[in-house]
């Protein structure tokens, strides 16, 4: 099985590496074919190692080499296999083989085509290293080198002022949340004597339980960042300037699940401090809430999207914080589906539309685009959980874990996103494919994707379909081997009813709202005059509660200036006037002294008549402090000194 790992881990390397050799050509269409193919064979081997696991097969951990052994720290390469790695394995790779083949149709007309391959398939390396690593180091590489990655895709169209401001910002931000990671992993390492996962969970039951709360808080900074979590949240809209296939793979399904994951792996550590556990349902409930109301009223459809993403996101962490990892995982591998399968749809109406993403500039799109609208609406109705699609069987398990453990504010916050959630997504699904044909006029002539690339997205939408009900019980089986094995089941029949039924007509009232509402004939598209553009609450959200503004006005602003002072009054008067003060004497000593290597002989010979003088007389002086020392020693503490 070792080999298959080297290949899940290595095929997207060189598929990067490929796709860079022709990077300073023009498009050539067979590198995103060889880089789709290769990352198709991480794929299979992902597969393959999945079967071995699911039939009972050791664990397959690997070590390639030793990379830090100094005193007693030892960091080898170390890479492993487990339930699970191998299940974000299988998500990585299955939604990076579909979104490198969809990207061959969405790139088609991009200059940086080559450029572009190389890119994405570094991320998916990066992304493998980060979930397969065997310690706390290698995954600290794989989760820098996403963010690196996902820095280079969204700022991909570099020519755009916005876009490189997005990818700076993402980047930025989650520096300042990795120096938080950062913190926690020398924690574990000063704590426990190492940083491979299974040494150091070994070792934290004998530690104190203030120090065990600092390395869950430290380690949970760095997955706020990455998993944009509030208040680190605002880098994940503002990613969308990336292209689609992008915002599919990194801001859905791999990339900002990296802090689910990191929380899911270190669950021995946090099942130790339920408290910390209890701030990060909480916080996760908030921010699905918060993110929610957001996607209300934004009129982009990616961003839409990217909201909801953020939402979800605090589903996962609502399930991980209070203990439940594996549903945590299952809602997480269920929403890569459905998710990336929204943004590719997504990419298909912004491609038809000329790049054009305001819903309320589109309305009967339906009729040209049958595909996309199948695809996007199922996606849809499997995000709003209803039965039997993916969502109600990850997406409601969260509330039954809620609502069992007694956490009943945490059940009613994310209850009534689940309305929320259901009611943003078909505003854009009844904006964007059904009511009045409002693009024609507009001069819009839009036109179904390639096939291929319908094709490609068609796994996607057959797992959002059945993935809940098909994979969830092998999936238990398989992952409780090394996760908490607890079953949530709401003790009275009547109750769990209730409460499915309930969830399941209020997500339906949600939806039936939203179309009788998007679907009028009265719709018009916005133009800043209508009372509820005017209004405190539309305000609120789309200036997304003015935190952006608060951090530009309060925050950067000051770092700004202050940045400036430093410059001007540190940097320029101290420290580069030291620095040229020393060059400026060098230099006129140099000046003054060049005379002695002038090349005239009588100059140079009274030069060395000084010097020896002066060696002379310094051995007088010496010779005289050796032969009267006990003298001069007595004078001198005479003097007391």
């Amino acid at each position: 099985m070792e080999k298959y790992l080297y290949i899940a881990l290595f095929a997207p390397l060189v598929s990067s590496l490929f796709a860079a050799l022709f990077t300073a050509t023009p498009k050539k269409p067979f590198v995103g074919i060889v880089a789709s193919l290769l990352i198709f064979t991480a794929f299979v081997s992902s597969s393959i190692l999945l079967t071995h696991i699911l039939g009972g097969g050791d664990i397959v951990h690997v070590e390639l080499m030793t990379w830090m052994a100094t005193g007693n720290l030892y960091i080898p390469f170390g890479f492993v296999v487990d339930q699970v790695s191998v299940t974000m394995m299988m998500v990585v790779s299955l939604v990076s083989t579909i979104v490198h083949i969809y990207s061959i149709g969405y790139m088609d007309h991009d200059t940086g085509f080559n450029r572009f391959f190389s890119y994405l398939s570094a991320f998916v390396f990066s992304m493998m290293i980060l979930v397969m690593s065997d310690n706390f180091a290698g995954l600290f590489i794989g989760w820098e080198g996403v963010g690196l990655c996902s820095w280079l895709l969204i700022g991909f169209w570099f020519h755009k002022e916005s876009a490189t401001w997005a990818a700076n910002e993402a980047f930025i931000m989650n520096r300042i949340a990795d120096l938080g990671m950062l913190i926690g992993i020398f924690l574990v390492y000063w704590n426990t004597g190492t940083l491979q996962y299974a040494e150091a969970f070994a070792a934290m039951p004998a530690l104190d339980h203030e120090t065990l709360t600092w390395m869950g808080i430290f380690l949970f900074i760095g997955a706020m960042g990455k998993s944009a979590q509030f208040p680190l949240h605002t880098w994940l809209a503002d990613a969308m300037e990336g292209p689609t296939p992008v915002s599919a793979l990194i801001h859905a399904a791999t990339m900002v699940t990296a802090g689910v994951y990191l929380v899911v792996r270190s669950n021995e550590l946090y099942s130790l401090i339920p408290n910390v556990g209890l701030f990060i349902a909480s916080l996760g409930a908030f921010v699905a809430i918060f993110a929610a109301t957001m996607a209300l009223v934004n009129r982009d459809i990616k961003r839409v999207i990217a909201y909801s993403t953020l939402s979800q996101l605090g589903y996962m962490f609502a399930a991980a914080g209070l203990g439940a990892y594996w549903v945590a995982l299952f809602h997480l591998m269920a929403h890569a589906f459905f998710k990336a399968l929204l943004f590719l749809g997504g990419g298909n109406v912004m491609h038809a539309m000329s790049n054009e993403l305001d819903p309320f500039k589109m309305g009967g799109l339906g009729k040209s685009m049958k595909w996309s609208m199948i695809m996007m609406t199922l996606a849809s109705v499997a995000l709003a959980g209803i039965f039997p699609l993916a969502g109600f069987f990850s997406k409601d398990l969260i509330l039954e874990v809620a609502f069992v453990d007694h956490h009943f504010i945490i059940y009613t916050v994310l209850l009534f996103t689940a309305g929320l959630t259901a009611f943003y997504s078909f505003r854009i699904i009844a904006l964007i494919f059904h009511g009045e044909d409002r693009h024609t006029a507009l001069g819009f002539h839009p036109h179904e994707a390639y096939k291929f690339m319908l094709i490609a997205m068609s796994p996607l939408l057959i797992l959002a379909i059945i993935a809940g009900f098909t994979l969830k019980g092998s999936y238990f089986e398989m992952v409780t081997q090394l996760l908490p094995g607890t079953e949530y089941h709401v003790h009275s029949a009547t109750t769990y009813w209730i409460m499915t039924i309930g969830t399941q007509l209020f997500v339906m009232a949600s939806i039936f709202f939203a179309y009788k509402k998007y679907m009028s004939k009265d719709i018009k598209v916005p133009d800043g005059t209508s009372a509820m553009e005017n209004s405190f609450k539309y305000k609120l959200l789309i200036n997304q509660y003015y935190i952006p503004y608060f951090y530009e006005e309060y925050i950067v602003k000051s770092y700004r200036e202050l940045s400036v002072i430093f410059w001007k009054q540190i940097d320029q008067k101290i420290v580069d006037a030291t620095v040229d003060g020393i060059a400026g004497i060098i230099y006129s000593t140099g000046k003054n002294t060049r005379q002695m290597q002038s090349g005239n002989l009588s100059t140079m010979l009274t030069w060395m008549v000084a010097g020896t003088v002066a060696l002379l007389s310094l051995a007088v002086v010496f010779g005289l402090a050796v032969k009267y020392s006990d003298e001069i020693k007595t004078i001198l503490s005479g003097l007391g000194v």
